[in-house]
């Protein structure tokens, strides 16, 4: 398989394993390890990746490999990483690998020169870089800019935000005091807010954004820290092996013998605030002489000092004082600060017991008196008031008696403790607020134009038991994912698609719902948190019974007992819940949330500090009660909610975060025991993947990262350029400069107002045009070339556009006359016609006036009369024809006129008749009568005219409602059958959904395990047996579906029901064993079902090279692009098994049709080089194939030798059969055959005993013979 290439295979400590294909599976590849030979094992077919040539070599930039997946981006970091290349950039996101040692010169004086000014790509990766490149976006935008430094607790993030803050302001600073002091800041400021844990050092226990503002000339002007969440928690108590923060330390390890005296310090182990955890100091050899015997405790004495290169609690000492004479702190104000801490240690060390009193109180124990005096003395508090207010409350009574009246209510032992510890957090929380306050204040500035923040906040983090802290910490990078997704993901597909791109989208796992989880109103477990803090009698217990019941279904959050960890299972439901995180289920003790999210004191304590002699330590408390409403309850503890306060800091730093540039930079911790030059692929795996660094994979194997604008782009090459370029408008300019410069078309896209490049093209491009004279004079001859052939182009196809336009206009022209006409005409004819008709019928009767007067003129008795009559009749039918030429008038009342006339003439003629002698009269009126008679036939004859026409437009009006009744019925049918369609899209969608929602839990379950796995390695605990079946579940959101039901979609669901129903079960069949049955079988059904699972197979493995085939390559075609495209539009049914045997019929079926290569389609537009495909199949599937290009020897493919170069879908899947003209006789087959020296080649197939038996090796075996 692959030709023996080496692939990645997944390895459940090294992340991935070199090995190679040696058999296809159902769903799976068999893989053979290089470094056991002879040993195989399954993998999940999305899991494995194929390798680079040489696995040895590695890469600055990540997106100049071949292949882009998550293993050839492990082992290219893991290559770096043992030469000691710690960077590593993924387009423009840098992945930095802690080495856990200093490296020689990396981060030197001479390295910050080196990377002064230079674009992303031209030098090697470093944190410089991507702090230049934020300097010089922010330059060239006119935009503030953030850095966001993220990663698990010990990956490096305080140091590479120290090396970036040391790089902007030494290469872009004014070179005063004000540079050396936003340095300065950072030991302070970790002095206070550091400290060991179990995985970190020098682990952050707060979260900062560091600002630094530039003016209008963008040099550095001053600076800003904004800090988040310190953790208050630590002051009191640590675990076993981590440590308090480091300034309690330094202070005991290096403070002078005066101040040591002065503050009555000693050893770490005498102070219950630091005995409880680790009480040994950080030293070298030779700082541990240094510090004095009675400084070290017992622990210290027996193990030694704990060992770091970048922490020393005696020289940081020394340095942090150094420190804060930098930053503008004088010697009052620094002993006013270790007086504090000093305080804060020895209230720490005040004892109670219970009191013999029958109020059921407790008081300060013997032994703790001396405590109790250093302490008031360090804090400037009464010694006898501080006795008073940590061992009773006071109360203001609001009902009966007098209001007013002060109430001392006794505390028990418990109850005290946790007024001292929280009168130590307070004392220390506030302390802190002073020092970042203090370090804002000696950078200040007047004005701004824009700034460069540093987010360093606590990573991801996951311990055997993780509480209030660790929710509001992971809670923070849960938004920071999603801003990272939104900002890298999302509004970069955006951006393609806007630009009209056409890059393929990227899918990524939507993080909104834990968000929603934690921060959504009423029902957010903050919320809830705040409403059970508001109560009388607020409980852990209820708190936790109420997000259980507010969620009970919900995904993201489940009970203790589901936990993969033993540990966890025993949690009670009450006591505790699980989240499932973006990076894995965090397990979340809630002993203690509801103290934990109150920042409040009680009145008496507040009061008490308030008051305090010393000015310092009672402006720390009045500064923060300035901004606090004082109206307290009496008595009652106020409530000021942490998680609240942290959520809001937390919106507006996102909004911060929005509103600037950003770049990213993905620290990585290599291993767990923190030592260097050990890599753990598997969980720097998970990091990976977690960090989201896989999904932007993904999308740059299509990606632009760099951009720049048209106009930039022109603005900053035109100087390189003559007049008569830079008069063309930027767009075209960009495209004629790119075209004469020769560049890749694959390495550049133009967008509608940008242009895009390739990862690390846009580096290249610049060198290209800030070369030599003579270089740039022989581009622009190009450049003019380019624009006279563009132009000329544009000016026929102007000419031809024309010239088209005129005809149409003159086509239509003609056209909306002749409409118009006809519209009219018919018009008039509608509104005149019945007017016409009665006229005509009007002018007959005239006609007849001339034979009235005649008769009546051989009247000889009462002429005179009767001509009268006619006079009349003559100026009544006048009348009535001027009436209808005159007015409006409707064909009823025409004929009801007419009618009248014509009765009035017959009593006329009736009465002349009587008039006229008896023979000429009756003679005379016969004739009359005869006339009469003829015009009553001719008024019969067009009153049936007319309604023969009435009736022919009523069935023309029937006709036409009918047809549109019919036209109506074929919407409605067309609609019913839209709404089919979409009623069967819709149900596809659900299914894609359901499918992508079980990838989703799928890929949630595995993190969650390796997450519990990796508790369980620092731990030293086991993972229970129950999931052993999850090893492989390291992928980009995909696994293996646990059951054949579980399938992709209906249409391999059907796939998988056709061969269940099927009598052989060969899902477990090698591929070589199903060949070998193709070809050496009897049995008509085997054969049948060995051949659908072999070309079954042929497809799953062509679809995995497909994905991950070598970037900027076409796919390998081994059949025409308009086949593959009818394969995957209109998948077949599975073939029914009583349809094998006639499959199986040796039906012999033939077919040409034209092929190009995609290699050749952009070298020939025209077609010139058009191919012919041939396909001979023996049944359903193919046996034997050619292609024939001119220019080129024929490439003949048979069945069996040449599997994996033939086409593998069947004849139904091809739509061949429905092409018209594409099948051909087999004559016509076999003459281009053997022309192409298709029997040789054939015959020597057979000999080799490579070829499959089909009906063409035994027709050239029986003509052989």
């Amino acid at each position: 398989m692959e030709d023996g290439k080496p692939v990645w295979a997944p390895h459940p400590t090294d992340g991935f394993q070199l090995g190679t294909i040696v058999d296809i599976g159902a769903d799976s590849l068999t893989i053979e390890p290089l470094k056991q030979k002879g040993k195989t094992f399954l993998a999940p077919i999305n899991q494995v990746f194929p390798a680079e040539d040489d696995v040895n070599k590695h890469v600055e930039d990540n997106c100049s490999l071949m292949y882009l997946n998550e293993a050839t981006l492990l082992n290219n970091v893991r290559v770096r990483y043992s030469k000691d290349k710690i960077y590593t950039f993924v387009a423009n996101i840098l992945i930095a690998v802690n080495p856990y040692y200093d490296i020689p010169k990396l981060y030197s004086p001479e390295t910050i020169k080196k990377y002064h000014g230079r674009s992303l790509g031209t030098l090697p990766p470093h944190v410089y870089a991507i702090a230049d490149k934020a300097y010089r976006d922010m330059r060239v935008l006119k935009m503030s800019q953030s850095i966001i430094v993220s990663g698990e607790s010990g990956a490096g993030k305080t140091e590479n935000t120290k090396f970036v803050l040391r790089y902007l302001t030494t290469s872009y600073g004014t070179g005063q005091d004000i540079d050396e002091r936003i340095v300065e800041a950072n030991p302070l400021l970790e002095a206070f807010g550091n400290a060991k844990t179990v995985r970190n050092n020098n682990s952050s226990r707060f979260g900062k954004f560091v600002e630094i503002h530039f003016n209008e000339k963008n040099a550095v002007v001053g600076g800003f820290v904004s800090h988040y969440l310190l953790e208050k928690s630590r002051i009191c108590r640590q675990s076993s092996e981590e440590r308090n923060y480091h300034i309690f330390y330094r202070l005991c390890a290096g403070a002078s013998e005066d101040i040591r005296q002065k503050f009555h310090l000693s050893s770490p182990d005498t102070f219950r605030y630091l005995n409880r955890g680790c009480t040994r100091f950080f030293a070298s050899k030779d700082t541990d002489k240094q510090i004095l015997q009675n400084r070290k405790s017992p622990e210290h004495m027996k193990s030694g000092p704990l060992k770091d290169p970048l922490l020393d609690d005696h020289g940081d000492f020394n340095r942090m004082s150094v420190a804060m004479k930098k930053i503008g702190l004088d010697d009052t104000e620094k002993l006013d600060l270790f007086r504090v801490v000093a305080g804060v240690l020895h209230l720490g060390n005040i004892d109670f017991e219970e009191a013999g009193s029958t109020s059921g109180g407790c008081a300060i124990k013997n032994q703790s008196s001396q405590t109790l005096e250093h302490c008031a003395e360090l804090l400037g508090l009464e010694e006898e008031d501080l006795r008073v207010s940590l061992t009773t409350r006071v109360m203001l009574t609001t009902a009966g008696g007098a209001k007013g009246t002060v109430i001392k209510v006794p505390l028990k032992v418990e109850q005290a403790n946790n007024a001292r510890d929280a009168l130590a957090k307070a004392v220390y929380s506030r302390l802190f607020d002073h020092v970042v306050t203090r370090v804002n204040q000696c950078f200040p500035f007047d004005s701004s134009a824009n700034f460069i923040g540093v987010l360093d906040i606590a990573g991801f983090e996951y311990f055997e038991h993780n509480s209030f802290e660790q929710f509001c910490i992971n809670y923070c990078n849960e938004k920071l994912q999603q801003f990272f997704n939104e900002r890298i993901l999302k509004e970069e597909q955006e951006l393609y698609q806007k630009e009209g791109l056409g890059v393929n989208e990227v899918h990524y796992v939507d993080n909104q719902d834990c968000i929603d989880l934690v921060e959504a109103k009423v029902v957010g477990i903050l919320d809830i948190l705040d409403e059970e803090n508001r109560l009388p009698q607020p409980s852990d217990q209820h708190f936790t019974d109420t997000v259980h019941n507010k969620h009970k279904d919900h995904f993201r959050l489940t009970v203790p007992r589901k936990s993969k960890l033993a540990v966890h299972r025993n949690v009670r439901d009450d006591e505790g819940f699980i989240i499932r995180h973006f990076a894995g289920a965090v397990c979340y003790e809630t002993t203690k949330f509801v103290e934990k999210n109150n920042d409040a004191l009680h009145m008496s304590l507040e009061c008490l500090v308030s008051e305090s002699k010393d000015r310092f330590v009672r402006e720390l408390f009045e500064s923060s009660n300035n901004s606090k409403d004082m109206k307290q309850k009496a008595g009652k503890l106020s409530f000021i909610s942490v998680g609240n306060k942290f959520k809001t800091q937390l919106n507006i730093l996102l909004e911060k975060l929005r509103s600037t540039g950003s770049s990213f930079i993905r620290c990585i911790k290599p291993n767990l025991k923190m030592i260097s030059h050990q890599f753990e692929g598997a969980q720097i795996l998970s990091q990976l993947q977690c960090s989201g660094m896989v999904s932007v994979l993904d999308l740059m194997q299509g990606g632009f990262p760099s951009r720049a604008p048209f106009h930039e782009l022109y603005n900053m090459y035109q100087k390189y350029m003559p007049p008569k370029l830079t008069r063309l408008d930027p767009r075209l300019f960009c495209k004629a400069l790119f075209k004469a410069l020769g560049l890749n078309e694959n390495d550049y896209k133009f967008g509608l107002t940008r242009v895009f490049f390739r990862p690390g093209k846009f580096a290249e491009f610049d060198q290209i045009m800030k070369s030599d004279p003579d270089h740039l004079a022989e581009l622009v001859k190009k450049v003019n070339k380019w624009l006279i052939h563009s132009r000329w182009k544009k000016v026929q196809w102007c000419g031809l556009s024309v010239i088209k336009l005129k005809n149409k206009i003159l086509y239509r022209t003609s056209a909306c006359i002749k409409m118009q006409k006809t519209v009219r005409m018919w018009l008039c004819r509608k509104k005149h016609k019945p007017r016409i008709d009665g006229l005509v019928k009007v002018r007959n009767l005239k006609k007849r006036m001339d034979r009235f007067n005649e008769v009546v003129a051989g009247l000889k008795e009462g002429k005179q009369e009767m001509s009268k009559q006619v006079q009349d009749l003559d100026a009544a039918i006048d009348a009535l024809m001027i009436k209808i030429k005159s007015t409006i008038i409707s064909r009823i009342d025409i004929d009801h006129h007419y009618q009248a006339l014509v009765t009035r003439s017959e009593q006329l003629l009736t009465a002349m008749q009587n008039k006229k002698k008896e023979e000429e009269e009756r003679e005379r009126l016969r004739r009359i009568q005869e006339e009469m008679e003829r015009e009553k036939k001719r008024r019969e004859e067009e009153e049936k005219r007319r309604k023969q026409d009435e009736e022919e437009r009523r069935l023309k009006a029937e006709i036409e409602l009918k047809r549109k009744q019919e036209e109506e019925a074929r919407k409605k049918r067309e609609e019913e059958e839209r709404k089919l369609q979409m009623e069967m899209e819709v149900q596809l969608q659900a299914e894609r959904e359901e499918e992508a929602s079980r990838q989703t839990i799928l890929e949630q379950e595995r993190r969650d395990r390796e997450l519990a796995l990796r508790i369980a390695q620092s731990e030293a605990e086991l993972i229970p047996e129950e999931v052993h079946n999850d090893m492989g579940l390291r992928s980009n959101g995909s696994s293996v579906p646990s059951s054949p039901e579980r399938a992709v979609g209906p249409q391999v669901q059907a796939s998988k029901a056709a061969a269940c129903a099927k009598k052989y079960e060969l899902s477990k069949w090698k591929y070589a064993e199903l060949r070998d049955a193709i070809n050496t079988s009897c049995d008509i059904e085997l054969l049948a079902a060995c051949r659908e699972e072999f070309h079954r197979r042929l497809k799953v493995y062509h679809a995995w090279k497909s994905k991950n085939k070598k970037r900027n390559t076409e796919t390998e075609q081994r059949a025409p692009k308009s086949i593959t495209d009818y394969a995957q539009q209109n998948p077949a049914p599975p073939i029914p098994a009583r349809q094998y045997e006639v499959a199986m019929n040796r039906q012999q079926r033939y077919f040409r049709i034209p092929f190009i290569r995609p290699g050749d389609q952009y070298k020939d537009p025209q077609g010139k080089k058009k191919g012919w495909w041939y396909a001979h199949f023996d049944g359903p599937w193919i046996a034997r194939q050619m292609e024939l290009h001119p220019d080129k020897h024929p490439i003949l493919l048979v069945a069996g030798k040449d599997d994996m170069e033939m086409c593998e879908l069947s004849l139904e899947e091809t739509g061949l059969s429905r092409k018209r003209g594409a099948e051909i006789l087999p004559r016509q087959f076999e003459e281009i055959w053997e022309r192409c020296g298709g029997i040789h080649y054939l015959r020597t197939a057979i000999e080799s005993r490579q070829a499959r038996p089909t009906y063409a090796t035994a027709m050239l075996q029986s003509m052989l013979k």
